[in-house]
């Protein structure tokens, strides 16, 4: 198993940047596809980002205002620790923000795809 906690989320301006981390328990965390998602209020919980294992496959949210270009995951197994860095952040990106992982080389860009879930930051740009 593995456990998740999330931080750095907050409230920042149109623009601005927030590098969101994830850091998991456990020593077998380089054996964990991991994702980013996030759901706003009223809305469905939204696939961001995710990354392979070892992180040399990422994938992003690329349907219309795209997070791609402006949001980067990354993964460093040395730390156990996945991050999303997220600049020109738009009001619509205010959402809580969560990591999870799968146990599997790959990562995948649905909900159910994923076995274990952290709690959720909360990321607000203000307009």
């Amino acid at each position: 198993q593995v456990q998740l906690v999330e931080s750095g989320g907050g409230l920042v301006q149109t623009g601005g940047s927030l590098r969101l981390s994830c850091a998991a328990s456990g020593r077998t965390f380089s054996m964990y596809a991991m994702g980013w998602f996030r759901q706003a209020p009223g809305k469905v919980q939204e696939f961001v980002a995710a990354i392979s294992w070892i992180g040399t496959n990422t994938y992003y949210e690329d349907y219309t205002d795209s997070v791609k270009g402006r949001f980067t995951i990354s993964k460093d197994n040395t730390k156990n620790t996945l991050y999303l860095q997220m600049n020109s952040l738009k009001p619509e990106d205010t959402a809580v923000y969560y990591c999870a992982a799968r146990p599997y080389a790959l990562a995948v860009r649905t909900v159910n795809g994923y076995n274990y879930w952290g709690q959720g930051t909360q990321v607000t740009v203000s307009s």
